[in-house]
């Protein structure tokens, strides 16, 4: 039994040390676009893959956002807005992203934006409660994702969608769980 557990905790170790070994070739020029860098995990994800050599387009909600984003990076990164809601700021921002990685491609989608609020019991909840949250979470996701498709086909790209446990697992409270629903959902249906 000993020697079963001494050869697994081995092989575990050399896979970790592999892993760890394993590079990806140059990211000098791959792009990367993330949604919802004001702050958070996107503004997070922003500054580290830019500090990592990648070309990082990062798209705010706010001026404000965009600006303290792009104060504290270096040259890797560049900012735009973005209102994952509207689809004339998707449009404007999907042109953007076209410009600024022409023929390469898109190496990288993150559909990071969303919104939680506003959650409570169901029965508090009204039908644009739903709405509100199914606009960011789920259809700004999607509206993403289909605008910049063919700059990811280009490059051979991934598209990350930002989900949660409860897209898998609902709770109580409002918009959120079914938002996270359709998003883990349209990933599938990516596959």
């Amino acid at each position: 039994m000993w020697l079963y557990l001494l050869l697994a905790a081995l092989v575990w170790a050399l896979g970790w040390l592999v892993r760890d070994r394993r590079t990806l070739p140059s990211v000098k020029d791959k792009h990367v676009f993330i949604t919802g860098c004001d702050s958070g995990f996107g503004n997070l994800l922003a500054r580290r893959l830019a500090r990592r050599g990648y070309r990082v387009l990062a798209a705010c909600l706010t001026q404000k956002g965009a600006d303290g984003l792009q104060r504290s990076c270096s040259g890797h990164l560049r900012t735009t807005l973005l209102d994952v809601t509207r689809t004339d700021s998707i449009r404007r921002a999907a042109e953007w992203v076209r410009a600024e990685v022409g023929d390469k491609g898109l190496f990288g989608l993150v559909n990071n934006a969303g919104v939680a609020n506003p959650i409570g019991p169901t029965e508090w909840m009204t039908i644009d409660d739903y709405r509100q949250v199914l606009a960011v979470n789920a259809f700004g996701a999607i509206e993403v994702t289909l605008q910049l498709l063919p700059l990811l086909k280009r490059a051979r790209g991934r598209v990350v969608n930002t989900s949660s446990v409860l897209g898998r697992l609902s709770a109580n409270g409002g918009g959120y769980c079914v938002s996270k629903y359709c998003v883990e959902a349209f990933s599938d249906s990516l596959r």
